[in-house]
């Protein structure tokens, strides 16, 4: 191992830990652990194997199939992964993620220290620098690994170090009522949302380690999990942080109480009057690296799909334009409309990363994987049909639908389709073999 690739590693590795690494990122984790308390550390089992290995395994799980998210499509379906990979884009590219990003930077990072300061310039502003980074897709892993991401980290760090050093009330930890911790830590997981943008991040990172000049399967391969531990590591520790600083912030819990007002109350404790820049300068730089990221891979992806047709700059300014207009709307705006539509596409995601980790080397046969991925389906689609009965008053239906998804192991880890799912690529491997044989005889 020479210091070029550990050089390269450590610059990817940043890259990858900013992609991940968004404002929900920072919000999620101190309220973990002004619930959890004196059993924080369980809590952030939990949520480190949803918000930062199962991530990891998306990469890996595109690694093991190829260079880029339709690669792995393949391995299944062709059609079904370009369909999948599209659905996945739009999701956490124009129609939800992105624009989110400009909304809750405004929300929480601009309006904390303007308040008088209008939503539509903040949106033209915040995308006309996400569109300067991200124009050339060959330099977005460098801006983002060698410069915005050290001063992200280094903003956090201090925070974490000297909340840690100088916790605000560590009275909280005697209390470890929490019923489980680790459930909640692996439910909150989820909500982070990477387990669909390591998809597709990871033609990113796959590019940036062949452009480095790592070609080879063994090389590339090498590389790739050396920047993926380094990833891991930054997160861990950072999500590590936050808990702890939520589990010792003494902030009261009330039925009205609001994260971004948890967060505020933790930076302006540890840091004292230069706390709320601080934390709206953080704000900032998690959206901008996370939106760079996923326009680029927006630009990227349909300038693949429609063969050149429609180039990557055409692509990289429809997107922010698009998305600067869908932000304006606020970040509730965009989480009501994009819930259900994540509630399907998230398990399928899954579901498919899991099985091919697992057994994509041992299992060359696509019947099991479309097997399980169609149970999956299933279960999501009653999951939302739930949710729509519900809002549109067919009471019966919805809580029928309800107490089937309860019904099924593992409901109560939001992963109620993972052992149908299981059953359903037992069998169909099962089946598939008997039908081959008889077919080759």
């Amino acid at each position: 191992m020479n210091k070029k690739s550990i050089f390269d590693a450590v610059t990817i590795g940043f890259a990858l830990f900013a992609m991940f690494f968004g404002a929900g990122n920072i919000i999620l984790p101190p309220i973990i652990g002004l619930f959890t308390e004196g059993s924080w550390t369980s809590a952030v089992t939990g949520f480190s194997i949803t918000a930062i290995l199962a991530p990891f395994l998306g990469i890996v799980a595109v690694l093991i199939s190829g260079d880029e998210f339709t690669d792995l499509g393949k391995r299944i379906n062709s059609t079904l992964g370009w369909v999948l990979a599209t659905a996945i884009i739009l999701s956490i590219g124009p129609l939800v993620a992105i624009p989110r990003t400009a909304a809750t930077t405004y929300e929480i990072g601009v309006l904390s220290v303007f308040p008088e300061f209008s939503a539509v310039w903040s949106s033209v502003i915040f995308f006309g620098i996400t569109l300067i980074l991200s124009i050339s897709p060959s330099k977005v892993v460098n801006i983002i690994g060698k410069y915005l991401t050290p001063l992200l980290l280094v903003l956090l760090v201090t925070m974490v170090v000297i909340g840690i050093v100088n916790p605000l009330d560590t009275s909280k930890l005697v209390n470890t009522s929490y019923p489980d911790p680790f459930r909640l830590g692996f439910a909150e997981g989820y909500q982070t949302m990477d387990v669909l943008a390591s998809v597709i991040y990871a033609g990113i990172i796959i590019s940036a380690v062949k452009a480095a000049g790592y070609v080879s399967l063994k090389e590339k391969t090498k590389v790739t999990y050396m920047s993926g531990a380094v990833a891991i590591f930054c997160l861990l520790f950072i999500y590590g942080g936050l808990v702890y600083l939520g589990a010792t912030s003494g902030y009261p819990i009330t039925d009205d109480l609001k994260r971004t007002e948890l967060l505020l109350h933790i930076s302006n404790g540890v840091l004292g009057s230069q706390g709320t820049l601080a934390l709206s300068l953080c704000i900032a730089l998690a959206c901008l690296t996370t939106a760079i990221a996923l326009v680029c891979a927006t630009g990227t992806f349909f300038s693949q799909l429609t063969k050149g047709k429609l180039s990557y700059q055409l692509v990289v300014v429809v997107t922010c334009v698009s998305s600067a207009v869908l932000a304006v709307k606020g970040v509730d705006s965009i989480i009501d409309y994009a819930a259900p539509f994540l509630g399907i596409i998230y398990p399928i995601t899954l579901t498919l990363i899991i099985y091919m980790v697992a057994l994509g080397k041992s299992v060359t046969r696509k019947a099991p994987f479309v097997g399980a991925i169609l149970t999956t389906t299933i279960v999501a689609l009653i999951q939302f049909s739930s949710f729509i009965a519900f809002k549109y008053d067919f009471i019966e239906y919805s809580q029928a639908a309800e107490a089937f998804i309860k019904s099924l192991p593992m409901s109560s880890y939001d992963v109620p389709w993972l052992i149908p799912s299981l059953v359903a690529f037992i069998l169909v491997f099962i089946i598939d073999k008997m039908f081959f044989k008889q077919k080759s005889k």
